[in-house]
């Protein structure tokens, strides 16, 4: 078995308040292309969709462009850059350092939820 996919043809876009994330779904991963404007913030932004107090999903992301500071809720703080490879479990809250767009590739299958109105 073998599938290709461009990312210029996502199978699915979802937008949030200052940015939005492109999903592809093939056998096996779902990849996700997120793009976060300059003052983007998970717990400004994606909070009031996920519902939870933190970011939930589980990243393994790759920074493409721009920067992303990360802290756990434990206080642990991390910050991501251009070229950088990062883990971050659930339980967390990020925003974009800087006035630069930040484009993050997550190959963890976060994408799957990420961003999704849960039902009550």
């Amino acid at each position: 078995m073998i599938e290709v996919k461009g990312t210029d043809k996502p199978d699915e876009r979802r937008d949030f308040p200052m940015g939005h994330i492109d999903v592809f779904n093939l056998p096996g991963l779902c990849f996700g292309v997120a793009t976060f404007e300059p003052g983007w913030r998970w717990s400004e932004s994606v909070k009031p969709i996920a519902g939870t107090d933190s970011c939930e999903a589980h990243h393994n992301g790759y920074v493409v462009r721009g920067r992303m500071h990360l802290r756990m809720d434990d206080g642990t703080e991390a910050e991501a850059g251009p070229g950088d490879l990062f883990v971050a479990t659930p339980g967390h809250d990020a925003w974009v350092v800087g006035d630069e767009q930040a484009v993050v590739y997550d190959f963890a299958g976060a994408a799957a939820e990420y961003a999704r109105a849960r039902e009550s």
